[in-house]
């Protein structure tokens, strides 16, 4: 065989044009944590209530809501880039000016210019990182993931810093940090091609007349409601200075950024999708129910707040996983129906919570929060069976649930085959070649399933290739192989965001047609990702009558079990 062999490419090698947008990605991402240390401040300095302050969150998440429906047909006619650019230009704009106002009114205004700068930003970054990225999409997935905790956990620090000089310092900072990222877009990320066909600007709104996708986005505004009056007002009974709020709320920041990222998939492929965001829901409740009732003491507040990261980490993961898995739409219109829902609930919760502390006392807001995550447990329950149909019977499920499309001339029926499952990287033909190896070995022929994932973080969901490119590059492999006598076939695997229900599909496709072996490679997410609890590699490993073997160009294949699984994955740590 003739393909490359080699290790993987790290996933921080990547262009510049990628470097540019995770370094805009990271900011973005501190957009609210930043402002939450200086909340107690602005009150002070500009003689404001609690509840004007909260119109900060108000302006901000409803204009980002609203524009969330038009940011698909805006990016589908003007390109990703253009998008990019102009969100990235209102966002400094904006923040720059509501560092200057001396008045509540006027930083409200400003805020709510921001969003709509930050709508446009975040319905492009993640797309044009992926489409940006060398070796394939896994490191710039990486590279994503790490912007977002990374602006998580440090952007309530920095604004703890720099609200610490002045409540004007986080608005300041924001616009000079913007300004570098928008040069840097400006210089290193290239013109994009516009999609062939444009979005709808009432798509969106189309879109929610299915049941699936209005039920998760109503548990998502109820969710949202709770989260967003935990942010606008947990700050002020802590009685705490912009550095030690800033250090509270970095303390909050890592547990989200670390249960979004490790432990969610684990719970999710342990006890499922919906019972896990059951459990969730009640714990922040409790959690919400805890701080409303030791409103009056400061150490209550914060260890509750601190906690709460956890559930929120485990939830903004799950959350936008149920709705793709549930929706019979194209992913980027979804994408925009939850989060114009998600984002209504976040913005009317600050401004609704404001005026309850002002008639009543501030321990009520939280109470309702509280209310709020309790009531989208039976919301969520309504459209249980829709996800529960999505996981566990994907041949009967919306399009969102994984599923095979065969590519080339199917291999004959009850003839034992070797399965070998690759994704598009560019060590994917070593892998590839190295399964046929096997095959040979063993006098079977070869079946390549080309997995083909639609990557959801956070609200956004992107499809790094479509399925006429997977379709080509199976039948790439395919030509690769009948060159040197290889009989092969071809499948092409659609996931959506779960990789564990992936790993189940082609566990069970394998124990349909008989598999002799089932091989994978290694990943260039690292192992750390590729066998953890909750990913593919380990579902498959688990759900497979047949052996699982890890095959490199290089190396012995060798065969995956419980143990094997750990082994590598402590192997990385």
């Amino acid at each position: 065989m003739s393909a490359p062999r080699g290790k993987a490419a790290s996933p921080f090698r990547q262009p510049k044009a990628v470097w540019a947008v995770a370094f805009a990605c990271v900011i973005s991402f501190m957009g609210i944590g930043l402002v939450d240390p200086i909340l107690p401040a602005l009150a002070d300095s500009l003689h404001a209530t609690p509840s004007q302050v909260s119109l900060l969150f108000s302006s901000y998440l409803i204009v980002t809501a609203v524009a969330m429906l038009f940011v698909g047909w805006f990016s589908s006619r003007f390109g990703a880039k253009r998008t990019l650019v102009v969100g990235l230009a209102v966002i400094v704009v904006f923040a720059a000016l509501a560092g200057t106002t001396d008045s509540i009114d006027g930083i409200v205004g400003f805020r709510a210019g921001w969003g709509l700068g930050n709508a446009l930003f975040i319905a492009t970054s993640l797309a044009v990182i992926v489409a940006s990225a060398s070796g394939g999409f896994g490191g710039a997935i990486i590279l994503y993931e790490t912007a977002l905790g990374l602006g998580i956990a440090v952007g309530p620090l920095l604004g703890g810093e720099l609200g610490a000089i002045s409540w004007r310092g986080p608005f300041f900072g924001v616009a000079a940090l913007m300004a570098v990222a928008l040069v840097a877009t400006l210089a290193f990320v290239p013109s994009m091609p516009k999609p062939a066909r444009s979005t709808s600007p009432i798509a969106p709104l189309k879109a929610l007349r299915h049941r699936g996708l209005l039920t998760m986005g109503i548990m998502a505004l109820l969710y949202n409601w709770g989260f967003f009056t935990m942010l606008g007002y947990a700050p002020y009974p802590m009685k705490l200075d912009a550095h030690e709020l800033g250090l509270v709320f970095t303390g909050w920041g890592l547990l989200v950024a670390a249960f979004s990222v490790f432990f969610a998939p684990r719970l999710q492929a342990r006890f499922g999708t919906a019972p896990v965001l059951y459990a969730n829901l009640l714990g922040l409740g409790v959690v919400m129910a805890v701080i409303a009732a030791g409103v009056g003491s400061p150490t209550t507040v914060i260890a509750a707040v601190v906690a709460s990261g956890c559930f929120i980490g485990v939830n903004n993961t799950l959350t936008t996983q149920a709705v793709m898995l549930v929706s019979p739409v194209e992913r980027p219109v979804a994408s925009s129906a939850y989060g114009f829902l998600r984002f209504i609930g976040g913005g009317l919760a600050p401004f609704v919570a404001g005026k309850l502390a002002d008639a009543t006392d501030l321990s009520v807001p939280f109470y309702l929060g509280a209310a709020t995550f309790v009531l989208a447990i039976p919301v969520l329950a309504s459209g249980h069976g829709l996800l529960r149909k999505a996981e566990e019977q994907p041949d009967e499920a919306p399009v969102a649930a994984p599923s095979l499309t065969a590519v080339g001339v199917p291999v004959e029926a009850g003839v034992p085959r070797v399965i070998v499952a690759v994704g598009a990287h560019g060590g994917a033909p070593a892998i590839v070649d190295a399964a046929a190896r096997l095959a040979r070995e063993t006098g079977s022929p070869l079946e390549v399933v080309h997995v083909r994932e639609t990557v959801v973080v956070e609200e956004q969901a992107v499809e790094p290739e479509g399925a006429e490119e997977a379709q080509a590059a199976v039948s790439a492999h395919l030509a690769r192989l009948a060159a040197h006598g290889m009989t092969a076939s071809g499948q092409v695997l659609t996931s959506v965001g779960d990789h564990a229900a992936a790993g189940r599909v082609l566990a069970e496709h394998a124990a349909r047609v008989g598999a002799r072996a089932v091989a994978v490679g290694r990943s260039p997410r690292g192992p750390l990702a590729q066998f953890a609890d909750g990913s593919l590699t380990s579902a498959l490993t688990h759900g497979a009558p047949c052996d699982v073997l890890l095959v490199d160009a290089e190396a012995v294949p060798r065969q995956l079990t419980r143990g094997a699984l750990a082994e590598l994955r402590d192997s990385a740590v």
